[in-house]
């Protein structure tokens, strides 16, 4: 069986090398690394397997420092596990950390030219690629001190090895308080990169906002101000969270704990949603996800040994939308690449898009020569479509009906809502009943008969012209003439197409011709759906 996944995977890699746009060595062309903390180190070797070649490097929990600001080899580290990652051809690159205990972190800063020499003979014996610092939580009078402490891991380490530094976001140029503690520009010059830790925007507290763990434009604002501090561009790795953050919007648990912003892996989200028929929206202006459900009377939920019980909740998530956006702004701004806190908690399918997102081919099969490229991109970040799978978008396939109605109700923000009366007999059991049905009850579609709608037939080029028309409701002189020599003045579709077509969203064919019957292709639709965006938008604000 192992013989065949290998055998399927290397036929699903050339595969993408051939159709994608950028070079062959995609996979590797922007930087990739992500954290080991969770799970034991019996199970990272499965987690790396999870990334299916995802990352350059991996950064276990090999390094703390103890209260006397000394370090600590953990008991995690096994040289099986580097070695095996060598021969895998990355690089292991564990995390020296404090653990947030300010005493160990101003301890090791005090005593940091010993323990600098410590960590390069630790990398050295265990035959590791360098270290990241990762010191939180420790004020801005030792900004200088960490500086030093860099300079220092720079000096001792060898030039082949990695010395990086995870830093705190920092979008509002905070000077003092643990956000002050790192000098960005300073540090840039002695590390080979910096890893903005973009997470936590909310946080576990009282005090934290309900909201986003990384919204778009929190993650920008912090890529922006290690540019304005003059960070080179390659030097700048953006991290992004593999968690989210719950909130309980009644009071405290029965057991009298309160859920304020408490941490949520991405694998139990689902779970909670799916468990408490959760209602999931995403909100457009921070690019994020989030979900609100009740645990009714008598039932529990556990987060780790946290157990929710009754009540009302929200959850601030990551899924596959939001991660998608936020793998656009390394290519956006030109950095080095991304980082990831942390393996264990993103949801498996993370690492079936993560390199092409983040190398900016958004669906092997379309490349940036497609004619359509531009229109499917955006329609996919805006939601409005989706891709056949994680990686593909299949542009040249029909629209069937019920894709069609199911592309629109989203668009226009209504997929919340439920028809009150069913009508089709042929969608009891389909998976776009309660889509389809809402857009008739909207006034938006009609069916092939009045107890009949055909959801997988093919939706034509004139019958999505009249869905349209009869959505936005576009004028149209009298009397207009038909401007395509195949649609005839007395044909059912010459009002819609021609109202269509006088907006300037749609069009015909060199011949003149408009081909009405024509079936309307995935890509089509995505061009439509861009060039009647301001349409769409004007619609969607009006509820």
């Amino acid at each position: 069986m192992k013989n065949v996944k290998s055998v399927l995977w290397m036929i699903l890699a050339i595969s993408l090398i051939c159709n994608s746009s950028i070079p062959v060595n995609a996979q590797t062309k922007l930087f990739n690394m992500s954290y080991l903390f969770f799970g034991g180190p019996s199970g990272y070797l499965r987690q790396v397997d999870a990334t299916k070649g995802s990352l350059d490097v991996v950064s276990p929990n090999y390094f703390d420092i103890n209260k006397d600001g000394e370090l600590d080899i953990t008991w995690t580290l096994q040289s099986s596990f580097i070695t095996e990652m060598h021969r895998r051809g990355l690089k292991v690159v564990p995390f020296l950390s404090n653990h947030w205990n300010v005493s160990a972190g101003t301890n090791g800063l005090k005593n940091r030219r010993a323990l600098a020499r410590a960590i390069a003979d630790a990398i050295e014996k265990y035959k590791l690629d360098g270290v990241n610092v990762d010191i939180e939580g420790v004020g801005s009078t030792y900004k200088d001190d960490h500086t030093d402490f860099i300079r220092l891991l720079r000096q001792y380490v060898p030039k082949n090895k990695e010395v990086s530094v995870a830093v705190a976001a920092n979008p509002n140029g905070w000077k003092t308080g643990w956000h002050g503690f790192y000098d960005y520009k300073k540090l840039s010059e002695y590390a080979d990169y910096l890893m903005i830790m973009a997470y936590d925007e909310s946080w576990e507290s009282p005090d934290s906002p309900i909201g986003p763990v990384a919204s778009i434009t929190f993650s920008e604002r912090s890529i922006q101000y290690a540019l304005t501090e003059g960070v080179p561009k390659d030097k700048i790795v953006y991290g992004l969270p593999f968690y989210g953050r719950i909130w309980k919007l009644d009071g405290p648990t029965l057991e009298n704990i309160k859920i304020t912003g408490r941490g949520i892996s991405s694998t139990r989200v689902e779970d909670a949603i799916e468990e408490f028929n959760g209602k999931v929206q995403f909100d457009e202006a921070s690019q994020s996800s989030y979900a609100t459900f009740t645990i009714p009377k008598g039932k529990s939920f556990f987060i780790g040994s946290t157990k929710l019980t009754q009540g009302d909740y929200i959850i601030w998530y990551e899924n596959e939308r939001s991660i998608k956006a936020k793998l656009r702004l390394p290519n956006k701004y030109g950095i080095k690449g991304t980082g990831s806190w942390a393996l264990y908690h993103e949801t498996p399918d993370t690492w079936d898009y993560y390199s092409l997102w983040l190398n900016g081919s958004y669906f092997v099969d379309v490349t940036s020569k497609h004619w359509a490229e531009g229109h499917i991109h955006y329609v996919s970040q805006k939601g409005w479509m989706t891709g056949r799978t994680s990686t593909t978008f299949s542009p040249n396939t029909p629209l069937t009906r019920a894709q069609g109605a199911v592309i629109l109700i989203r668009a226009l923000g209504k997929e919340q809502l439920k028809p009150r009366e069913y009508h089709f007999d042929d969608l009891k059991g389909h998976w776009a009943q309660e889509e389809i049905e809402l857009a008739r009850e909207l006034g938006y579609l009609d069916g092939k008969a009045p107890n009949k709608f055909d959801p997988e037939a093919n939706l034509t080029r004139e019958q999505l012209a009249k869905i349209l028309y009869q959505i936005f409701d576009y004028p149209l002189d009298a009397g207009v003439e038909s401007a395509f020599s195949d649609i005839s003045a007395d044909r059912w579709s010459l009002q819609p197409v021609m109202a269509i077509y006088h907006q300037g969203h749609i069009g015909g064919y060199e011949d003149g011709t408009f081909r009405p019957t024509n079936k309307s292709t995935r890509a089509q639709m995505a061009k439509l759906m861009e060039l009647m965006s301001k349409d769409i938008e004007a619609i969607k604000n009006e509820t």
